[in-house]
């Protein structure tokens, strides 16, 4: 029997509320869309929790042998301030602010956010559709919606009839949210195009463009901009077929963005689009809310640095990594200085262990203890058994330290290495690298070396806040251009401060 045989995956499918044995549409084969960044500014630590937990998840699933096609998108237009269906587009608003053409924000925060994956190393998905590439597909889809009776045009806007596709589904729609269509009712916002909604509980598939309005495309309703939910529905039923595996996004993201999604891809194919459905929860800072009204938000430049009023110290995004890995992607995970020196101590020791483990030979004289040998088996096939159970990174992290402290007996002596039989070590050894690196993504990483790197970086910093004093833009020019060549991205702060990441 294999592992994955004798530990079967199980997870909490948030569509039913119940941990779920899973079930591929496709023996072998992983579908999975995660909704991606608006990238109207630099992507906060809140959104690195997020795509850091389905990274551990299809990481786990290719580490189970699966062939897992990720989609995660980017949203660069529709999303309206407020999550909702009137007001001013996010990026057209930044675009507006900072004086530049949305597609100048779009590409510089999609890099950005890119730049902030890779550092936590978050492998890139399968695909990363964006919503501008697929503005044909949603006018199509929003077209089958109307000849469908589910949806109807007012004045060039064109809105899912809620209560037209209850009746024809069941009273469905709230299925993923729990959320009760009366009350929704009672508790809907006013808003501006109320007159134009049958019901206020109707959602804007496409929106007319009024004059001011930057962001705009031709359909058969006149100049206008796709919804923020059609979009999300489009890209993963392209890539994904009509009915695909899993669909994940944070825990605010369930209502009402993924309860619309469900309504139009179970309206326009008749088939509900997901079979399992998963949360991931948020960062909660000293006990309160991530929020930069409350100044308490973290970019990850500030994080590695240190330079923010909470911080301490800076710390690397290995540790930060690790920190995020500590508590289930359900649980509400809260950000102190406590907290991640503690990470930070912990990242180090299974750290030195990789490095140990992986230099072990097995190689020697004596005769194998069989007892010792099974003992140390069973240790590592819990790896699996607590990843298997609702990707529960937590109780992995305790297997593995477990497993360190073997390690560690080897390199004092406590632990003879000819005392394990070859067989068990090397399934020892290829589980501890293999959830270290590949499933939990956690890279070798000295403190010497972020030391080392970071006061050279300074160093350099200080030279371009210098040229630039001095009016010497070629010499500040290069030295930006000449770090951003070798991974280093510098970031000038309005303040005269610069931060950095490294990719």
């Amino acid at each position: 029997m294999t592992l994955d045989q004798k530990y079967p995956l199980h997870f909490t499918n948030s569509l039913s509320g119940k941990k779920e044995k899973f079930e591929p549409i496709h023996p072998g084969f992983v579908g999975m869309y995660v909704c991606g960044p608006t990238v109207y500014n630099f992507v906060h630590l809140g959104n690195t929790r997020t795509f850091l937990t389905f990274d551990t998840v299809s990481r786990y699933f290719r580490f189970l042998g699966y062939k897992v096609r990720y989609v995660r998108n980017i949203t660069d237009v529709g999303h309206l301030v407020n999550d909702a269906d009137e007001g001013e587009d996010k990026i057209a608003k930044k675009a507006r602010m900072e004086q530049l053409e949305p597609m100048e924000v779009v590409k510089q925060y999609t890099e950005d956010f890119h730049s902030v994956m890779r550092v936590f190393n978050i492998l890139p998905p399968s695909i990363e559709p964006s919503a501008t590439g697929h503005i044909i597909e949603q006018i199509n889809i929003t077209n089958k919606l109307i000849e469908l009776g589910l949806a109807y045009e007012v004045n060039g806007s064109v809105y899912f009839d809620v209560k037209k596709y209850n009746q024809q589904n069941n009273n469905s729609y709230g299925i993923l949210s729990g959320r009760n269509i009366d009350e929704l009712m009672e508790s809907g916002r006013e808003l501006d195009s109320q007159s134009e909604k049958r019901d206020k509980r109707d959602f804007a598939l496409w929106k007319k463009a009024l004059p001011a309005h930057i962001m705009r495309w031709p359909s058969p309703w006149g100049d206008g901009f796709p919804g923020w939910h059609i979009e999300c529905t489009v890209m993963s039923t392209k890539y994904l077929g009509e009915t695909f595996d899993i669909h994940g996004g944070g825990l605010d993201l369930k209502f009402p963005h993924h309860e619309c999604e469900i309504a139009q891809a179970t309206g326009a194919n008749g088939k509900s689009p997901v079979n399992y459905w998963i949360h991931s929860n948020m960062l909660t800072v000293n006990g309160q809310k991530m929020s930069k009204s409350l100044g308490n938000s973290f970019l990850p430049s500030e994080l590695f640095t240190g330079n923010h009023p909470l911080l301490e110290k800076g710390y690397t995004p290995m540790t930060v990594r690790f920190f995020m890995l500590q508590s289930h992607y359900s649980s509400t995970l809260d950000f102190s200085n406590e907290a991640l020196n503690a990470a930070e101590k912990g990242y180090k020791k299974l750290s030195a262990a990789l490095t140990i483990i992986k230099q072990a030979d097995p190689t020697g004289t004596g005769a194998p203890d069989a007892e010792l040998s099974s003992g140390l088996h069973h240790l590592a096939e819990q790896c699996y058994q607590n990843m298997s159970d609702d990707f529960n990174t937590a109780k992995t992290l305790a297997v593995l330290f477990e497993m360190a402290s073997r390690i560690n007996d080897i390199k004092s002596g406590n632990l003879v290495v000819s005392r394990i039989d070859k067989e068990t070590f090397d399934f020892f050894k290829k589980t501890y690298v293999g959830f270290m690196e590949d499933v939990l993504g956690l890279r070798e990483e000295t403190s010497h070396n972020h030391e080392l790197l970071d006061g050279t970086i300074q160093v350099l910093i200080e030279l371009r806040k210098k040229a630039k004093t001095d009016k010497n833009f070629a010499l500040s020019d290069k030295i930006r251009d000449d770090l951003k060549a070798i991974g280093v991205q510098l970031k000038d702060n309005k303040d005269g401060s610069i931060d950095y990441t490294v990719e």
